[in-house]
């Protein structure tokens, strides 16, 4: 038996081979929203005109008119839909007498029919118009024990008489069919190009029909105008995604706290926090909700322990209620706090066929219990509201005093926004607002993590966004062609990304690639990992070209420790910039938890493998295959014909030189001018040599730095981390030796500095911006041979002079101490008694325990240490300065003789 969508969709068009549908019938759109639906018969337009869906044990098939089920050009299809129905070929087939001709048509194909009023008991056949609501609780039952219902009908006409705001809540069929998640609408379907698809066909993002859920909201928000979370419970965000669901009430982000969906018979109504419902300013919401929820039936409402305290107001609006654990039977509407370890069959099926469900949950505390999760799919409750169209986030909403949506106006939605984004691709002159923009990069990012395999739902979710992509074709950004961070541009390239991380193939999105294959290496390269590589990325020599697939392999030992291979150089992200001069993230990372694991990404990238700071194994190979050589020289291990073999004949895009302590990488079209990069090394560990010394740190260093230089980063021109950052504008302050020696090199010294400073002995937000300088000032003077007056002009000696002066003038305050200022501190120092004091205290804080976390009370600890270092009593020194010198480090250091040298009392 066909079990699942893609199963069924091919049993159904088994021998079909054309659509041959009346000429003269005016069909009417589907809309499908279960997780069980799925389309048969799609136009050109877009719409979808049969469906097929599953119920508990049975199963439907929907035709977009009665007079389907009688034109003997779809023979073939209905034959194969009615095979599909019976769960055995002895299981009867009873066609409503309304639709006598169906009969013959089966009849005359063998298969045996007769004709009836209603379905036979068990698990058979039913063939019917969908007009009928007086069969209603009989045909649903009928399915939910194992029938197969084949249904037509045509919801206009029902519109014109009834309302075309109540086809999907009131005509008889959606009565039926809604529990399955496919509805009748009052739209007229095409019948131009219907071609036979030889794959289940794509959904559409959306269906117009005259419902728009507005009366709803109206009754759900009356008499309230706004919702107060300026004080008490900060809501979680929430995700309105499906088709028949909609916000109430939305924060200054457009993120949902209040939101409420239709689905079958039934109702949910859902808060981003349970404190929300039991506030006794949100009592209204609450009656308004209980109400709309029961239809204004007299229901049993069930509340669950979280949410019992709501019993008194209940009482007091004469609404009868219970206490239960569980949902129950018993109960019309229930309200809880969590979904949790209920089956999600029984909960869909009680809101399907006309429960009510409000829940207030909020996701803060699992969020931050599960800070790598994939948050729609894993975070318990989702699993539940993914099939009302519904979510809650690992985001919370913006404090403050929110109105409630106004029915009518045209509100932030998902799929409204998507749809309306696709519009603008196509049409230049329409625009979607930034703040949807802003919001539907978020919304997608999580709606994508929803598990769609062999869900239409979401894979033609997928499939619409990647058509979009492919369509416009993927952006290339570089740094003569940028663009806008609220363009379509940008907006596809973030699309393609989330799409990318939840498992769509790199290749799909890449419409003209660069023939790799012929640069792929001849057999895979095995790079060894050990203890000596804590904590850093190891270098591979390889590239992996956009788009393509290379293969990781690991011995068994090594999947628990926690590596990961990354590709591309760094990890800023500029996303934040108005102006994008390459894509906003470069990098991905990929955990090797697995002995095979096969990788790309959609921009390539340099190959790295991360080794967490407690890797405790001895020497692991890991080795990849299907990746490119990358121009790599490493000091005394590459030859210069080795060299320039990389560099000229494996063209990609980066290249790294290295030496045991540091390792720059730049665009490959910066090296190639490099024929002979050995003296450029030597005096880059020259350089790290005198960072170690400085610092007193082991030489060789455990690691080595890496300086990364790229066409726009994520601040500034240079910045400190691993790597450090820096724009290419300093490449020749990184690159070129003779400009290293001459004109020296402070930005990326600076940064090195950076890298060095310790918490212990830095004085924040003072000394952020000048310890780091003490390294510029020492590696400038005692390895380029560029004394501080030339090696930046805020050093030379009247700006030193002014710079005192100005200070002091002002009153010595602390608050003015910082940057160049606070330099001027240990530049002084270090003057009266060199470097040998600052060596020996960095190297004392690296073993001091019991440091303060008061910044006061740190500074006392450092000028109390450096005085002891030089055996001068120092406070007086640094009182001139405004330091918050404490009596009693005053008093421990007053047996120490005066530094009559201080260079202060010049200005005091």
């Amino acid at each position: 038996m066909a079990t699942s969508p893609l199963a069924a969709f091919k049993v159904l068009m088994d021998g079909v081979t054309s659509w041959d549908v009346p000429k003269d019938i005016i069909p009417n759109e589907l809309l499908l929203i279960g997780q069980g639906a799925f389309p048969v018969m799609v136009n050109d337009k877009g719409q979808v005109l049969i469906a097929g869906s599953f119920y508990r044990k049975g199963r439907l098939v929907v035709l977009p008119h009665e007079d389907y089920l009688l034109h003997a050009g779809l023979t073939p299809f209905l034959l194969n839909a009615v095979r599909w129905l019976r769960c055995s070929s002895e299981a009867p087939v009873r066609v409503h007498p309304s639709l006598a001709p169906l009969v013959n048509i089966l009849q005359d194909s063998k298969v045996e029919a007769q004709s009836g009023p209603e379905p036979e008991e068990g698990p058979g056949v039913y063939c019917t118009g969908a007009y009928d609501d007086m069969k209603t609780v009989q045909l649903i039952r009928f399915m939910k024990h194992g029938g197969g219902l084949l249904i037509g009908g045509q919801a206009s006409s029902w519109a014109g008489k009834h309302g075309h705001d109540k086809v999907l809540s009131m005509f008889p069929g959606n009565q039926v069919t809604g529990v399955t998640g496919v509805y009748f609408t009052d739209i007229y379907g095409d019948r131009g190009q219907i071609k036979v698809s030889e794959k289940v066909p794509t959904i559409p993002l959306h269906v117009r029909c005259g419902e728009d859920f507005s009366q709803d909201q109206k009754k759900l928000l009356e008499g309230i105008s706004e919702v107060d979370i300026r004080t008490g419970v900060i809501p979680s965000r929430l995700l309105v995604h499906g088709a028949m669901a909609f916000p109430l009430v939305l924060d200054r982000s457009l993120g949902c706290i209040l939101a409420a969906a239709c689905y079958g018979q039934g109702r949910v109504v859902l808060s981003g926090h349970e404190g929300l419902l039991t506030d006794e300013k949100m009592g209204p919401f609450v009656i308004n909700a209980l109400g709309w929820l029961s239809r204004n039936q007299k229901v049993v409402v069930g509340l669950s322990p979280q949410l019992r305290s709501l019993g008194p107001m209940l009482s007091k609006n004469n609404l009868e209620w219970i206490n239960v654990d569980h949902l129950s039977s018993e109960v019309g509407v229930y309200c809880c706090h969590t979904l949790e370890d209920m089956s999600v069959i029984k909960v869909v099926e009680f809101v399907a066929e006309g429960g009510g469900l409000l829940i207030g949950t909020q996701a803060s505390w699992w969020a931050s219990s599960n800070p790598n999760s994939h948050f729609m799919s894993q975070y318990p409750n989702n699993k539940y509201l993914e099939c009302f169209g519904l979510g809650i986030l690992n985001q919370t909403a913006d404090r403050g005093l929110l109105p409630v949506l106004k029915s009518g106006e045209n509100h932030y939605h998902f799929r409204r926004a998507l749809v309306q984004f696709q519009s603008m691709l196509h049409d230049k002159g329409r625009s979607l607002e930034k703040s949807w923009l802003d919001r539907l990069r978020t919304d997608c990012s999580y709606v994508f993590q929803i598990p769609y395999e062999g869900l239409p739902l979401y894979e033609s979710l997928r499939r619409n966004v990647l058509e979009m992509i492919q369509e416009k074709g993927l952006p290339f950004v570089k740094n003569k062609k940028p663009i806008g961070k609220d363009s379509p541009e940008a907006y596809l390239i973030t699309l393609a990304e989330e799409l990318f991380k939840v498992g769509t193939d790199s290749k799909l999105f890449l419409k003209d690639q660069i023939p790799w294959t012929s640069y792929a290496t001849d057999s895979p390269v095995t790079i060894e990992i050990s203890r000596d590589n804590r904590n850093s990325w190891v270098s591979t020599g390889l590239y992996l070209p956009e788009g393509q697939t290379a293969h990781v392999t690991l011995p068994e030992d090594a999947v628990a420790a926690n590596l990961k291979v990354q590709i591309g150089c760094h990890t800023d992200n500029i996303s934040h910039f108005e102006t994008y001069h390459r894509p906003p993230v470069v990098t991905h990372r990929y955990n090797l938890d697995r002995t095979k694991r096969s990788i790309s990404w959609l921009w390539g990238g340099l190959l790295y493998i991360i080794v967490p700071f407690n890797y405790n194994l001895g020497r692991m190979p890991v080795t990849i295959s299907g990746a490119v050589k990358a121009p790599y020289f490493k000091l005394g291990q590459t030859s210069r014909e080795e060299w320039n073999g990389l560099l000229y004949q494996y063209l990609v895009p980066w290249g790294e030189l290295a030496t045991d302590n540091i390792i720059l990488t730049v665009r490959t079209t910066s090296l190639q001018p490099m024929e002979d990069t050995v003296p450029l090394l030597r005096l880059w560990d020259e350089i790290m040599q005198a960072v170690a010394r400085l610092g007193a740190q082991p030489f060789p260093f455990h690691r080595p730095e890496r300086i990364v230089a790229d066409v726009q980063i994520s601040f500034g021109a240079l910045h400190s981390g691993y790597p450090i950052m820096s724009h290419e504008a300093f490449l020749r302050e990184l690159t070129d030796e003779v400009t290293m020696r001459s004109r020296g090199m402070w930005g990326p010294i600076h940064e090195l500095g950076h890298n060095q400073q310790r918490l212990a002995w830095e004085f924040i937000p003072h000394t952020t911006d000048a310890t780091c300088n003490l390294w510029s000032v020492y590696v400038h003077e005692t390895v380029l041979g560029i004394p501080r007056a030339h090696a930046h002009p805020a050093l030379s000696p009247p700006e030193r002079e002014n710079r005192i002066k100005d200070y002091l003038r002002r009153g010595a305050h602390l608050n003015n101490w910082s940057v160049w200022t606070a330099l001027e501190t240990y530049l002084q120092l270090q003057e009266g008694f060199g470097w040998e004091p600052f060596t020996q205290l960095f190297a004392e804080y690296q073993t001091l325990s019991g440091v303060p976390n008061d910044k006061a009370a740190k500074m006392n600890l450092w000028l109390k240490k450096f005085s002891e270092k030089v055996q001068k009593n120092l406070v007086p020194f640094f009182k001139a300065w405004g330091w918050p010198v404490q009596k009693e480090v005053a008093d421990s250091l007053s047996s120490l003789p005066e530094w009559k040298e201080n260079p202060l009392t010049a200005y005091t």
